[in-house]
């Protein structure tokens, strides 16, 4: 799933639950989830080499910007303190993608991210078409932008 989708869904926990005991274990757990459900993301074809790495990185810095703005919009603005957990649910959201990045973009991985790569890869489940990868995304941001 793009950015966009995990970390919102992270930041939406963290919303929710406030305890870090809570809302941390959630925001990676969905991660997976959300992964398991057939989607499109900028990564889409690094993998068969039918997308350039300096496409997906071009991609991902969009996703991440805008991704950073709804955040912003959906909980910071308006809001005189600076919302931690909502910022640490975003990170935790997105961490089995920064913990695989440096395999995907560097051709570089450290012995212990490899089983954590390899559990993350057990779920995820891409593909090309992008209007129906990105269909069950704009409905998880819908849902919560309703329920937030």
């Amino acid at each position: 799933m793009l950015s966009l989708a995990h970390a919102t869904t992270g930041a939406f926990v963290a919303s929710k639950f406030i305890h870090p005991i809570i809302y941390i274990p959630l925001a990676l757990g969905l991660h997976y989830l959300e992964d398991w459900i057939p989607h499109w993301d900028v990564g889409t074809g690094l993998s068969n080499g039918s997308r350039k790495k300096s496409t997906a990185l071009k991609l991902e810095f969009i996703d991440l910007g805008l991704t950073i703005l709804l955040i912003f919009y959906l909980w910071q603005s308006g809001q005189s303190l600076f919302q931690w957990h909502i910022w640490i649910g975003a990170f935790f959201g997105l961490l089995p993608d920064f913990l695989e990045a440096p395999r995907n973009f560097l051709k570089w991985e450290p012995k212990f991210l490899k089983p954590l790569n390899n559990f993350h890869g057990k779920f995820h489940h891409s593909i090309p078409n992008m209007l129906w990868g990105l269909a069950p995304q704009v409905v998880v941001l819908v849902a919560i932008a309703f329920l937030r």
